[in-house]
């Protein structure tokens, strides 16, 4: 799904559920969740409340692909960076064209 412009918010790697129980608390509301190989499930309680989704793994196929789609989240599937932002870096997601881009604004 292309989306008309790009969208920026804090990044914030999720890597078990432990951090998304604690976004959970602290709300999610602005967040680019980072995900290595996460299926829509470990996102589900905070899916509404993301900015986007940047995973590692996957195809735009994938559940969370789809999921995302549905909630109308940008998501980059498959992505590739050279350096991963460090928590708490503003990033950017654009989804304008038919391949996502993930931009660290600093």
């Amino acid at each position: 799904m292309l989306f008309r412009s790009p969208v920026a918010g804090v990044w914030r790697m999720l890597e078990t559920p432990d951090d998304v129980l604690d976004l959970m608390d602290e709300g999610a509301e602005g967040i680019v969740a980072g995900v290595q190989d996460a299926g829509a499930t470990f996102l589900a309680p905070i899916f509404h409340e993301l900015t986007a989704v940047v995973c590692f793994s996957g195809t735009p196929m994938s559940h969370i692909g789809i999921v995302s789609r549905e909630y109308r989240v940008p998501c980059t599937m498959a992505t590739e960076m050279a350096e991963r932002p460090a928590n708490g870096t503003r990033v950017e997601v654009d989804c304008t064209d038919a391949v996502g881009v993930v931009r660290s604004l600093g």
